[in-house]
């Protein structure tokens, strides 16, 4: 069972750099792909960043592409997302989850969802 858990929000100005964390603390059944979605306030969650388990494919947002990396460490079990030049329209929820289903980026076949971490880019 996949057990989700984000961390390493929190609150930069624009241009910075920051790394927020998806660790799963449950035991794994079968190799997973991990999604990084997120929320900004007032916002439906949007896809943001997905990478397989073996790592080969990635994909995405168009909005990130370029500044954000993600990438994983299966033996301790963490997804990173690696965020570059912020700016203030990054502001929101970032959540990540899973799903078996490949090349997909739909919010709805994602689930094991996340608390949330929160990040907030200043001007």
């Amino acid at each position: 069972q996949v057990r989700l858990k984000e961390s390493g929000g929190g609150l930069v100005q624009a241009g910075d750099s920051l790394t927020i964390s998806c660790q799963d603390s449950g035991r794994l059944i079968k190799p997973y792909i991990t999604g990084w979605f997120r929320q900004p306030p007032g916002w439906e969650r949007e896809f943001v960043a997905s990478i397989s388990w073996s790592g080969d494919n990635i994909y995405y947002a168009d909005a990130v592409k370029g500044r954000f990396t993600i990438s994983r460490d299966n033996a301790k079990k963490t997804v990173y997302l690696q965020m570059n030049e912020l700016k203030p329209e990054d502001t929101a929820v970032y959540y990540c989850a899973a799903t078996t289903l490949a090349d997909t980026t739909w919010r709805r076949d994602f689930g094991s969802w996340g608390q949330g971490t929160q990040v907030t880019v200043s001007s």
